[in-house]
């Protein structure tokens, strides 16, 4: 919080009450001077060191104490106007309990003023104007620590959605390069060991591998252009739930025996959950082919009551470490984004992995 505002313009203010004072009393007039300026280096004094809490209400406290002397027993100098000054200064830079004691010091000291001058009618609005002053002035402090407090809760929110978002696009980036790699290897593989005995073969193996990595870097290059805020122009549309049949089919293609069982409800799945069951048939078809490579692969899903269910199953044990991990976290964390849940574990014969999300 910065108190610049009252410490410039609050020792301005001291003085000039403090100096109008000083020719409206009936005090001599070196001597009212000497108390002017005496209240006016202090303040000075307390502003250059940004003095607050309570070795401000000291100090201040003992210029009020030159006011009192500048404004003795008349009710209508305006020297009494520096409590006023006082009590905002002491309220817009220090803590309540500070504050409080302050403003009790000042209406005790015009309180004495009032018992020794009863027939003064004027200390009745200086003890209303200076407690008036210090409620404002509490109220503003306390106004601009919640603007300052909720300043710094919309920087952390900004914070954290950036760091959402780039997690987010490094799971999707994650998915997409990952299956690319995986399918091109296979297809590259296929073209080495057929180069010789079948070009053709070959041929149709890297022209496959070539087709799937230009598609890779077009889904790659729309999910970072949702990271731009100066993308103009369309972009490619994310895959969905009825994109999975060919996902299988490119993986068939690279030589997977994988087996698809979709019901019709499934294909019908909206933007986010699509999204999400695409990717995870994405990343299980990949890890099942990393991990497992030459096992069938079986591929089920379909929506009983409102919920949809996604099993991938693969034959053979995965290597040591599979499951251990970006994918399976990967995975975890898209089905629960969309309300789901998602299990992955060896069984008998394989790995399975297991997701179940809501409609």
């Amino acid at each position: 919080m910065t108190d610049r505002p009252a410490r410039v313009i609050a020792p301005v203010m001291l003085a000039l009450f403090a100096a109008v004072g000083a020719l409206m009393g009936d005090r001599a007039l070196p001597l009212g001077l000497t108390v002017t300026a005496a209240i006016a280096g202090l303040a000075a004094l307390v502003a250059w060191r940004g003095l607050v809490s309570w070795p401000l209400a000291i100090a201040l406290l003992a210029t009020a104490a030159g006011l009192v002397v500048l404004g003795h027993g008349n009710s209508a100098n305006l020297a009494w106007m520096g409590f006023c000054v006082i009590a905002g200064w002491v309220a817009l830079t220090s803590a309540l309990p500070v504050t409080v004691v302050t403003g009790g010091a000042l209406g005790l000291g015009i309180a004495a003023e009032w018992l020794q001058q009863r027939d003064e009618p004027g200390w009745t609005a200086w003890v209303v104007g200076t407690a008036f002053t210090l409620v404002a002035c509490v109220f503003a402090h306390r106004l601009r620590e919640t603007v300052v407090q909720l300043e710094a809760a919309q920087h952390q929110l900004a914070e954290r959605s950036r760091a959402e978002e780039r997690s987010r696009i490094a799971g999707e980036v994650h998915d997409v390069i990952g299956h690319a790699l995986t399918v091109s290897l296979l297809h590259i593989s296929s073209a080495r060991l057929a180069l010789d005995e079948d070009p053709d073969e070959a041929r149709q193996a890297l022209e496959e591998a070539e087709r799937l990595a230009r598609t890779s870097l077009e889904e790659v290059r729309a999910t970072v252009g949702l990271m731009r805020t100066d993308a103009s122009g369309e972009t490619a549309p994310m895959p969905g739930a009825a994109d999975i049949p060919a996902l299988v089919e490119s993986f068939r293609r690279a030589g997977v025996e994988v087996d698809l069982d979709l019901d019709g409800g499934l294909t019908t799945l909206g933007p986010a959950r699509g999204l999400a069951a695409y990717r995870i048939v994405q990343e299980a078809l990949t890890n099942a082919t990393k991990h497992a490579p030459g096992e069938p692969v079986t591929v089920a899903g379909g929506d009983s009551g409102g919920v949809v269910t996604i099993v991938v199953r693969n034959g053979g044990v995965p290597r040591p470490g599979a499951g251990a991990g970006m994918g399976i976290r990967g995975m975890q964390e898209r089905a629960s984004a969309v309300g789901g849940e998602l299990v992955a574990g060896p069984h008998d014969e394989g790995w399975t992995v297991r997701a179940r999300m809501p409609r």
